[in-house]
């Protein structure tokens, strides 16, 4: 049984505004860092090998930035947050290849890489709720 102080507060558009722009920070933000330091985020792909490194970083807030976009918007949200779990699950290898460390190193890897994995999960499940309030018209779903 739900309180019906705290169905109101999920059926809520403005909530489920909240919740997408809550999921997508680590993106968004990341994006924003990046545009607002370009040559940091040139340096960060370099760091990490990525190459060539100007177009990858570009790409890189292109996808973080647009991927945020159409998750908050509620507009494609399945490309939203399909363009973001394929982006940060080829993190993974690249930046917290934590099976290739020893130690505290590989540890706090590690733990990146659950997060990520969890974070993966958040952006299916917002696509899953997102999907099944457009097929079915779901009321109790529209907010997401």
């Amino acid at each position: 049984m739900t309180l019906p102080l705290i169905n109101n507060l999920l059926a809520s558009r403005s909530f489920g505004i909240l919740a997408r722009v809550l999921l997508t920070f680590v993106f968004w933000s990341s994006g924003l860092a990046k545009v607002i330091d370009f040559g940091g985020a040139v340096a960060e792909m370099e760091r990490y090998g990525v190459m060539p490194a100007v177009p990858m970083a570009i790409a890189v807030i292109l996808v973080q930035l647009g991927g945020s976009a159409l998750v908050i918007s509620g507009r494609w949200v399945w490309l939203g947050a399909g363009a973001l779990g394929v982006f940060t699950m080829m993190t993974i290898p690249i930046a917290h290849a934590f099976w290739t460390m020893t130690g505290e190193a590989a540890f706090i890897e590690m733990m990146f890489t659950f997060e990520h994995v969890s974070l993966i999960g958040g952006l299916v499940v917002i696509a899953v709720l997102r999907r099944e309030a457009r097929v079915a018209g779901a009321p109790a779903l529209a907010s997401f």
